[in-house]
């Protein structure tokens, strides 16, 4: 089947004519949620950096620009129709903004009394997974603590260029239907990367909104579509914010969702897709926040699309609590149908029927189908083996070309 497009595409920018992103016309797109397995050479890279390496040293920028083009060929012959950079150039979708802003520190060996981040609660609770997760965790990649140690601001546009002119080299030579760059949220950091100078997170919040505002205009500005990246509106719950009661957790996403509006002001709803989880690990979840309690405010963020988990054991049953909520008309879902924490390939049998499930909800042109989250959310950490993660790609392509049969059929 060929693609939907409402426009032909030139060379770029790669939006429709009008400014919106492409919609699932006369079958269903196809897409993922960003990061995929590094190459083991650039791995090798990105773990120096992080451990202070110089990048132009180690000549990064043409690594990455190389690992993009292979990926991104390697998304198109899969069949994947809006496809991303991998986030090769990221150690992981947070810990990279402190190579792009200010005040933001990173210790391999932290000094005695800096704050340390908190197990997350389903974890905790389980300790002998917790120490095998520990013992895991510690033949992987090495990600250096990181603390915010003074005022935040952003300050190295570079590197964001760099992401943009090598994604952009790379869909023209394969060009896909769409593509598209993530960024982490406002809200995202301060879980992973502790405040030690604000002393007031709303401040720290505040600063970040309007440095990460900066890069968001910029991918906008490229022609490609933003993704921004905001696990702090479900993750955080059992982990950062494992303290709250579920009533100022609430007020925690109402007010991160304010601050992802005001940085997004200047961009289209139509030019963004943002994505929420729980968590991309293989755990109990025994805490995950329902979805039921999150909708309502989900539909407040300006981003068009919203992609979310809907395919592992602790989220797939949830499709029930999209069937009934109140759902505006110009907002498009893109449920998770592969999941990412599963070396299990799903059959695409079961693909097509959750994709259907949510055509059902919201109608066939407003679902594009994707994955719960990346194969790769920090270098060097992923769960699905690479070859299987392709493998679980290929099959979301196949059960979207059946789902599409079905639904556009006679």
């Amino acid at each position: 089947m060929c693609a939907s497009h409402r426009f032909p595409l030139s060379s770029g920018p790669y939006l429709t004519e009008n400014g919106l992103m492409q919609t699932s016309t006369d079958r269903i797109l196809t897409t993922h949620t960003g990061s995929l397995p590094r190459p083991d050479g650039l791995l090798e890279k990105l773990l120096a950096i992080g451990l202070g390496a110089d990048p132009a040293s180690l000549d990064f920028n043409a690594a990455c620009a190389g690992a993009v083009r292979d990926v991104v060929a390697k998304q198109v012959e899969t069949g994947i129709d809006i496809v991303s950079d991998g986030e090769m150039s990221k150690p992981g979708y947070t810990y990279y903004v402190r190579d792009r802003m200010s005040g933001l520190e990173a210790f391999e060996e932290p000094p005695e009394g800096m704050p340390r981040r908190a197990l997350q609660r389903d974890i905790a609770e389980f300790p002998d997974f917790a120490a095998a997760r520990e013992i895991e965790r510690s033949h992987g990649a090495k990600l250096v603590p990181t603390f915010c140690t003074g005022p935040v601001a952003y300050e190295n546009l570079q590197p964001v260029a760099d992401d943009i002119a090598n994604l952009k080299e790379a869909i023209a030579t394969t060009h896909p239907a769409e593509a598209f760059i993530n960024a982490a949220s406002p809200g995202v950091i301060p879980v992973f990367i502790l405040d030690t100078h604000y002393g007031d997170e709303d401040s720290y919040l505040a600063d970040l909104a309007d440095g990460l505002a900066v890069e968001y205009e910029a991918i906008h500005a490229s022609g490609l579509l933003l993704q921004i990246d905001c696990p702090d509106l479900a993750m955080a719950r059992h982990g950062h914010y494992q303290g709250l009661s579920d009533t100022n957790f609430r007020r925690v996403v109402a007010r991160n969702i304010e601050l992802l509006n005001a940085a997004t002001a200047n961009i289209p709803p139509e030019a963004m897709r943002m994505h929420i989880c729980w968590g991309n690990y293989p755990g109990p979840h025994v805490y995950d926040f329902p979805v039921a309690e999150l909708i309502e405010p989900l539909m407040k963020a300006r981003p068009q699309a919203l992609l979310f988990e809907a395919a592992n054991p602790r989220h797939e049953h949830e499709w029930a609590d999209w069937h009934d909520a109140d759902i505006p008309d110009d907002k498009i879902l893109v449920p998770g149908v592969i999941d990412t924490s599963s070396n299990f390939v799903e059959h695409p049998r079961i693909v097509a029927e959750r994709i259907q499930r949510f055509a059902g909800i919201v109608g066939r042109e407003r679902v594009i189908a994707g994955t719960d989250c990346g194969f790769a959310t920090f270098a060097g950490m992923g769960y699905v083996y690479e070859s299987i993660a392709w493998a679980k790609l290929r099959a979301l392509v196949v059960g979207a070309e059946m789902a599409s049969d079905a639904l556009w059929g006679d």
